[in-house]
């Protein structure tokens, strides 16, 4: 039972790892270097609470460094790797070296042609389209 609920995006039980204002490394080729996280796309919390978002979730940037063009713009991203351990359905528990994200398009799509790094299995499963983009999927 606990498996489809995660599979649906359920947030019980996941540790809250990133939140509003956490700077992340941009982890595609669009331009940018490094974001904040501004929003949690689909999040419904408590009144001031701040709202946190894990691995494969939506979340809206501002771009804080990078080529001109992308600089102090907004953009949806996918949450690719996080720095907090966190547990997957076979009892394991993964962590990367860094935050980051892939910039996407409205549509889904990612911005960039190229992602870097490791990716983590979450995230490819829920996203294809960065999955295809990937070298390395963990």
């Amino acid at each position: 039972m606990s498996e489809k609920i995660q599979v649906l995006g359920s947030r019980k039980g996941l540790t809250p790892s990133l939140q509003h204002y956490s700077v992340v490394n941009v982890a595609d080729n669009s331009g940018a270097k490094e974001a904040m996280i501004i929003g949690v796309y689909g999040y419904r919390g408590v009144l001031r609470r701040v709202p946190f978002a894990n691995i494969a979730d939506m979340v809206m940037v501002s771009v804080k460094r990078g080529t001109p063009e992308v600089r102090k713009q907004k953009f949806r991203a996918v949450i690719v790797r996080q720095r907090m351990p966190y547990r997957r359905l076979d009892g394991t528990w993964i962590s990367f070296e860094d935050n980051a994200v892939v910039i996407i398009n409205p549509d889904g799509t990612p911005k960039g042609t190229e992602v870097r790094g490791p990716i983590a299995r979450e995230a490819a499963e829920r996203w294809p389209k960065i999955a295809s983009l990937a070298t390395l999927v963990v």
